[in-house]
């Protein structure tokens, strides 16, 4: 998106790493010895000539000086030199923060997590296997997180926000948390207000307990936020006696002047806002420069953790030096067939097991009760099993020898659920099978940061394919992933 003419490059706005290097240089040195040098004044031919070779000679060392200087900074730096810095901006800049003079800029990530090389096609695979490891070449799609003037300007005042603060309360799995974090920062932007860091509900289904810093990085989620909203761990002591708004029921497709109405009059009051139950609650639709936000958190301000993103690379890595692989998020865990409404086929034994906790928990049943198990299935409401799955990839080329990495938790049915898959293709692997010994102890009985391992792989694949829609196929087709669907 083009930059409006009037608008100054934040790099420009930040000081010129040259002075930096000014106390440090012989100019500098040279400049206090000869103070007159500094002044700019009409040169006078009554001088005497010495002074013309002393500035030519200070010249001459000032530059041999600098070289000296950027040969030490690329051999024993790998940072770069001033003379990089000083080279003209990348195509998205530094987000820097309209707050405070003493904040790093935000250089907004390239993505951590892309997609490994490409292998290249082995000079023995067939037309049909060559195509189906073909990677996209993303359709022309490329970021565009250049704000408007008028949102740069309301900035300054949002960013320093210190008498409204949002509280949020996310529920359900990885993906779907992921999804109210990002629209929890919209709101709080629409509402001028300070975020409090959203706090993870423990699950019915998965009984996760993980806090937002085990998951996410709370430091880096605040700094590429800075420019934007007000992020904060928690809610002053001056606003813990206060009355907060709560809000737990939200109509669908809510606009943003749908939030100003309903919220903003007893957020000025009260000073703090409670949300909960807001998952895809918020307007798909909204202002261009809330969408770039949007995107800005979920793409750059949500990094898991050093140590999640680490395991997940590693995983990764081990599967990528054996050649190209396909992930495949496999959804055949009990909740998902007891909200689908679908038949498992594994038998009547399971079916009867699943309906059941459906009957006695019927609020876990996703919408349209009134259609059966076949109509629910021609209307596309049902995810494929792990042999609808295997028929699928092999009709679309793969070679039986491929790679599949299974994402996903623990199928309903154990091996059973998983013989249709394996029978067609013998490598199946999952991050249990990829894992040394220890490295998954800490995430035992911790879901959210089992999903973030399979996102990070699955991202890193060759091809991905999910068995059902959902947030997790969305979230790999926006990344950049490479789906089939």
């Amino acid at each position: 998106m083009a930059r409006p003419s009037n608008i100054k490059s934040s790099f420009i706005k930040t000081p010129s790493p040259f002075f930096t290097f000014l106390p440090v240089s012989p100019f500098t040195s040279l400049l206090n010895k000869f103070p007159y040098l500094r002044i700019h004044r009409p040169y006078s031919s009554s001088r005497p000539r010495s002074y013309l070779f002393v500035f030519f000679l200070l010249i001459l060392l000032s530059l041999l000086g600098l070289s000296l200087l950027r040969l030490v900074s690329v051999s024993q730096n790998p940072s770069p030199s001033f003379l990089t810095l000083l080279s003209p901006p990348p195509s998205h800049p530094p987000f820097a923060s309209p707050s405070s003079k003493n904040h790093e800029p935000v250089v907004l990530s390239r993505s951590a997590t892309m997609p490994l090389p490409a292998h290249p096609v082995s000079g023995n695979a067939t037309a049909e296997e060559a195509e189906f490891w073909a990677q996209p070449d993303g359709e022309g799609y490329r970021p565009c997180l250049d704000f408007t003037i008028q949102y740069r300007k309301a900035s300054a005042k949002i960013s320093k926000e210190k008498q409204k603060f949002l509280v949020v309360v996310v529920l359900g799995g990885l993906n779907q948390q992921k999804i109210q974090i990002v629209d929890a920062v919209v709101i709080a932007r629409i509402l001028e207000a300070a975020l409090v860091v959203p706090v993870l509900a423990v699950d019915q289904i998965w009984k996760d307990e993980s806090e937002f810093s085990e998951i996410f990085d709370v430091d880096h989620f605040k700094r590429t936020l800075q420019a934007d909203v007000r992020v904060v761990s928690s809610l002053p002591s001056t606003h813990l006696g206060s009355k907060p708004t709560i809000n737990t029921q939200m109509p669908d497709n809510v606009s943003p002047l749908w939030i100003r109405t309903k919220f903003l009059k007893e957020l000025n009051r009260g000073g703090v806002l409670i949300l909960g139950g807001m998952y895809s609650k918020l307007s798909k639709n909204l202002p261009l420069d809330l969408q770039k936000l949007r995107c800005k958190v979920a793409f750059h301000a949500l990094r898991f953790v050093s140590p999640i993103q680490e395991l997940g690379d590693k995983f990764a890595r081990r599967l990528w030096i054996k050649g190209p692989y396909i992930a495949l998020h496999l959804r055949l865990e009990k909740d998902v067939w007891v909200r689908s409404g679908c038949l498992t086929g594994l038998g009547p034994e399971h079916d009867d097991i699943i309906r059941k906790i459906r009957e006695s928990q019927p609020r876990l049943l996703t919408d349209r009760l009134n259609m059966t198990n076949t109509q629910r299935r021609l209307a596309g409401l049902c995810p494929l099993n792990a042999l609808q799955v295997a028929r699928l990839i092999k009709a679309l080329g793969a070679p039986r020898t491929a790679q599949v990495y299974r994402a996903g938790g623990e199928p309903f049915g154990g091996a059973q659920a998983l013989h249709g898959l394996v029978e067609e293709f013998p490598n199946v692997v999952t991050k249990e099978m990829l894992a040394r010994e220890g490295e998954l102890s800490p995430y035992i009985n911790r879901s959210s940061a089992m999903a973030a391992l399979d996102y990070i792989v699955s991202l890193r694949s060759d091809v991905f394919l999910p068995s059902s829609g959902g947030n997790m196929g969305s979230a790999m087709q926006v990344k950049g992933g490479h789906p089939l669907n």
